[in-house]
């Protein structure tokens, strides 16, 4: 698998992440330990997990995996924050991130974060104070760079601006949003924003959260995540009128290239100018392997044309 660097830092990462939001719940150690193993032996590097993932047992997941099967040092492990709360303080107070940080590591077993994600802004903390965290955690090296999760376009230039002022080491390198053909919001503000500062997109949802695969183009499997009641409303929300053209487009250029939609959903999503990798979850290890053929997909200009036009504004 091929591997770019986020924005313009040195940070490199492969090109289709491994998400891990299913970890401890729907996956549990055997199914992880597939699943990141398959992902590694195909070249991905990039991990993706939060410490809400489950209340942490993605994390604990992850961690009971890491150096059995899969050695630390072959991964590049983003953690996100979301906003914890405690003694220390609520949301983006210094001590409580630094706390939930704390936490994750002693989660995954491991030491540092190769990219620790912050949560966006918090009116009640001042900004320097949530950028010292990040000054504090890299100086211990407990981080080695950081991101944000779901910036809005001038939320991200104040950080970046701030960031140098501070001295360079708080910029953020990258910045966690939701990116497909189904959900592409981000090129309002946010695109134009992260390419002037240096920054680069890690696309979450790439797939549309599943609808771009095509599985519910006739209803709704019964194993799939919209016939489940924790997340079916995930899913729900990107099943429209709209989607369901953008999904048959999706379909028509499979069947021209003679490749899977789930392909062509995610190589749309990975060659957007600004995008350094898109982060998949999988199932099992076998539904991750069909992610990972994404790869070698290359759309033509004039079906990444049609797929352009179909599912811009309007």
């Amino acid at each position: 698998m091929r591997r770019r660097r986020v924005g313009s830092s040195g940070l490199e990462v492969s090109q289709i992440g491994l998400g891990t939001m299913t970890w401890g719940a729907d996956t549990d150690v055997d199914g992880a330990t597939d699943q990141l193993t398959a992902f590694v032996d195909a070249g991905g590097t990039l991990v993706e997990t939060a410490d809400g993932y489950g209340d942490g047992a993605a994390q604990e997941t992850l961690g009971a995996v890491l150096g059995a099967a899969v050695p630390r040092d072959h991964l590049v492990i983003a953690g996100r924050a979301m906003l914890p709360g405690g003694a220390l303080g609520d949301g983006a107070a210094r001590g409580a991130l630094l706390a939930g940080l704390d936490a994750t590591l002693k989660r995954i077993g491991t030491d540092h974060l190769d990219l620790w994600q912050l949560p966006g802004f918090d009116a009640d903390v001042p900004l320097e104070e949530t950028l010292s965290a990040v000054q504090v955690a890299v100086m211990a090296g407990k981080a080695r760079y950081a991101g944000l999760v779901a910036p809005k376009g001038w939320q991200l230039a104040t950080v970046a601006e701030r960031g140098r002022a501070m001295g360079g080491i708080t910029v953020p390198v990258s910045a966690q949003v939701e990116y497909s053909l189904l959900s592409r919001d981000v090129e309002d503000d946010l695109l134009p924003a992260a390419r002037h500062h240096g920054v680069g997109l890690l696309a979450w949802a790439p797939l549309g959260r599943g609808v771009l695969t095509g599985k519910y183009a006739d209803g709704t499997p019964a194993d799939s995540r919209a016939a489940s009641p924790t997340l079916a409303p995930y899913v729900e929300a990107r099943r429209n009128e709209r989607s369901a053209r953008i999904v048959q487009a999706v379909l028509t250029a499979a069947d021209g290239l003679g490749t899977s939609p789930l392909s062509v959903a995610l190589a749309w999503v990975r060659d957007r100018p600004g995008v350094s990798a898109a982060i998949v979850g999988a199932r099992d290890a076998a539904q991750l392997t069909a992610s990972m053929a994404a790869d070698s997909v290359v759309l033509p200009a004039e079906i990444r044309s049609a797929l352009d036009d179909v599912s811009g504004p309007g």
